[in-house]
């Protein structure tokens, strides 16, 4: 494990990410050479959302590691080290991810439209000032973390996956709980001349319009999945959304952690609880690589 960097008093009044916090690369492999049953989320419903989101991963993560290394200039040396070991993870990630996504097409199903959706969305970041991306990570590096922390803590999500795909799914878990606070101290950093209500201001309608977003595009791309299943109309709808917000319902169990966001003042890391990553850490010892 890294030794601690010093923290400085001034940057520590906004960004309290623990002082003690190491981000550990853990380069993991899944899902080569295996055939899992078509639904590995032991039913159709959290198959197709989980698709869903592994499809928009590879393109996405390549965004986020853009717009958090376009504002890295100037970092104090803790940041700086914190911004390199999020880029390596989130490299694993879409390697990982990619992996995923060959498996979801080798057992059937077709998510060339969802990947093409998010390069066309991307597309029109392009012009775009470059703290708008750096905004819109945050706002979605809340999401992961939110998902990964009620993943990890509550072993429903995953009870009848495939083995290995579950095994996927709470690696990446951990490391984003792990660096939940990049994008967000990296936001501090760029908008250090801003007011605090500017800050606040902005985050939060970027979030506002992240999660308008996020949960159309995500419905549409599950429901198409669950339609490539022969699950159409309101028996797709209808187990949608009893899978988001009834049982396992991660949409209803996150939705305290996400109206945090809203507070003035906020910082992921009001919530230390690394301790779920210190749960199921033991799995992925040989692969810890600490980050430089």
């Amino acid at each position: 494990m890294n030794a601690p960097l010093p923290i400085d008093t001034a940057t520590a009044k906004t960004a309290p990410t623990p002082a003690d916090l190491t981000i550990t690369v853990r380069d993991e492999r899944f899902n080569r050479g295996t055939n899992p049953r078509r639904w590995w989320a032991g039913e159709p419903f959290g198959t197709a959302w989980h698709n869903a989101l592994s499809a928009t991963f590879p393109r996405g993560e390549a965004f986020f590691i853009e717009a958090v290394k376009a504002h890295r200039e100037g970092a104090d040396p803790k940041l700086e080290a914190e911004i390199r070991a999020f880029v390596k993870q989130e490299i694993n990630h879409t390697r990982e991810h990619i992996a995923f996504n060959k498996l979801a097409e080798n057992a059937g199903y077709d998510i060339k439209a969802i990947d093409q959706r998010v390069a066309e969305l991307l597309a029109l970041t392009k012009d775009r000032p470059a703290i708008a991306n750096l905004a819109v990570t945050m706002a979605l590096e809340h999401y992961t973390a939110m998902m990964a922390a009620e993943f990890l803590a509550n072993p429903a999500h995953f009870k009848d996956a495939d083995p290995e795909v579950r095994d996927m799914w709470r690696w990446h878990a951990a490391e984003e709980i792990e660096h939940k606070g990049v994008a967000y101290d990296t936001w501090n950093h760029a908008t250090k001349d801003w007011t605090p209500f500017r800050r606040w201001k902005v985050r939060s309608l970027v979030m506002l319009t992240v999660t308008a977003r996020f949960f159309k595009n995500r419905w549409v791309d599950s429901l198409n999945l669950l339609e490539q299943d022969g699950i159409t109309g309101w028996k797709a709808k209808w187990g949608l959304f009893k899978y988001l917000t009834v049982s396992p319902g991660v949409v209803r169990r996150i939705f305290p952690a996400w109206l945090s966001y809203f507070k003035p003042g906020f910082h992921p890391w009001d919530h230390d609880d690394r301790e779920l990553i210190g749960l199921y850490e033991g799995e992925f010892e040989d692969a810890l690589l600490p980050a430089e």
